[in-house]
């Protein structure tokens, strides 16, 4: 159910009971841990650990705080213990300036070092940042046009910096400082931040959750760690744990690709997975990569789009949900006739429905469907994601006078269902014009989601 992508198992704090700590971690539903290094003997001690359980695996590399000694040849072993085929990855590395442990200048070049071996190995990075975000931002953007990819682990950054690096196709995670007190200001973070874009980490023996604070810390305790996160995002555990493991499969190649979902559950509502066909191509959108959210592995060909029978047998009693949902890695209007037989079920049963769609239902079909939706469907949620056309056209890769069939679509389809539009929040688009432009000019809701 869970990965842990970061316990140092190490640590001789676990020496007394390790296999206590090992069987505690399996009977709280942990399927993988990943033990990542801070210097060479440890991570000869994470292979050690990966080839004793088969549900382990190990990250070799030098961490900041043991980079004062650092010399090139060190590559050189990094290297070498690299090619355990249970290494998945190298760190954990980065810069740390709250402990004045190792040089400035000694930190930059191992940080820098380890990630051209990242990169020659084809491995991901995992990112140690305290009091040096500038620094490790400004590494990062070097490599931007290179296959690096990275875990931020215990991230500490601001959401600005968070949303560049999911741009930059990076994944962060936290510990368990988002269950204290006073980290009001982290948790708005991780709310703001889609799951998609997150792996679980306990960072034991460190960071432990409440109501451990204080104690060591543990894999087991990593459910306590989603337990928050789905409280802050409004959705399951089971939610949690589906998408953050299928995260660390994508990053760290650990477990497996779920199957394909034809229908997919999200909190208390069912997705309708329609098509992966579309007449945009959002740069924001994972259509044409994997076609995977929360875990659901959506991607699906033409020919293998199944009729509106099979999604009415998936979704049985349809008041057993908050709402059926037409959405999938594809424009839903372009199968219309199968929405709105599949509608027509949801709502002779009791149901509530939602499309999710980019509002070029009408150019589409080649006719104005709006009408089509009295009684069929309870709320549009348009993709408007930004009020100037030649921006428009450049996130969705399409021709700027979509915009306008966008808008035209919006108006109609609000006399016959509850219509809410929404953009992306990613750097350079204007949220708060959206919002005025939709609440004040075309007078139906706003909603800002986040970049996955």
């Amino acid at each position: 159910m869970f990965i842990d992508t970061h316990a140092h198992l190490f640590y001789p704090n676990f020496n007394d009971d390790l296999e206590e700590v090992i069987r505690n971690a399996r009977q709280s539903g942990i399927d993988y841990i990943l033990v990542p290094a801070t210097d060479l003997a440890s991570s000869a001690q994470a292979i050690e650990l990966a080839d004793k359980y088969d549900f382990i695996y190990a990250s070799v590399g030098i961490h900041p705080h043991d980079t004062n000694e650092w010399e090139d040849s060190l590559i050189d072993n990094l290297r070498d213990l690299s090619k355990h085929e249970k290494v998945v990855a190298i760190g954990e590395i980065g810069l740390d300036y709250y402990y004045d442990f190792s040089p400035k200048e000694k930190q930059i070049k191992a940080f820098e070092a380890q990630i051209e071996l990242a990169l020659e190995l084809k491995l991901p990075i995992i990112v140690h940042n305290r009091e040096a975000s500038g620094d490790i931002m400004a590494i990062i953007e070097k490599y931007k046009d290179t296959p690096l990819k990275a875990q931020f682990h215990c991230y500490s950054g601001s959401l600005e910096e968070a949303r560049r690096l999911i741009e930059l196709r990076h994944f962060v995670s936290f510990t368990g400082n988002i269950t204290f007190s006073k980290a009001n200001t982290l948790r708005n973070i991780v709310k703001k931040i889609a799951v998609e874009n997150m792996l679980l980490e306990t960072d034991s023996p460190f960071m432990t959750p409440a109501p451990h604070r204080g104690k060591r810390n543990e894999p087991s305790y990593i459910r306590l760690i989603a337990e928050k996160i789905a409280e802050l995002h409004g959705i399951t555990v089971q939610d949690v744990a589906r998408t953050t493991s299928y995260n660390a499969f994508k990053l760290f190649g650990i477990g497996k690709k779920p199957d394909l979902s034809y229908t997919y559950k999200i909190g208390n509502s069912l997705y309708v997975n329609v098509t992966n066909r579309c007449n945009a191509d959002c740069v924001f959108c994972d259509r044409k990569g994997d076609a995977v959210i929360n875990g659901y592995n959506l991607k699906m060909k033409k020919s293998e789009e199944p009729g509106a029978d099979v999604y009415i047998k998936e979704i049985g009693d349809p008041k057993q949900y908050k709402e059926i949902v037409f959405c999938g890695y594809g424009e839903p209007t372009i199968r219309w006739d199968v929405v709105k037989e599949i509608a027509r079920y949801v709502k002779e049963n009791g149901g509530k429905t939602r499309l999710n769609t980019d509002g070029h239902g009408n150019y589409i079909n080649k006719r104005d469907i709006t009408p089509e939706l009295d009684g069929l469907i309870d709320v549009v949620s348009i993709s408007l994601n930004s009020v100037d056309p030649e921006q428009y056209a450049k996130l969705m890769r399409v021709d700027p006078k979509m915009h306008a069939e966008m808008l035209d679509f919006a108006r109609k389809a609000k006399k016959y269902s509850k219509v809410v539009m929404s953009i992306v929040g990613i750097n350079g688009v204007d949220a708060e014009r959206a919002k005025e432009f939709v609440t004040e000019e075309l007078g139906v809701e706003f909603r800002e989601r986040e970049y996955f």
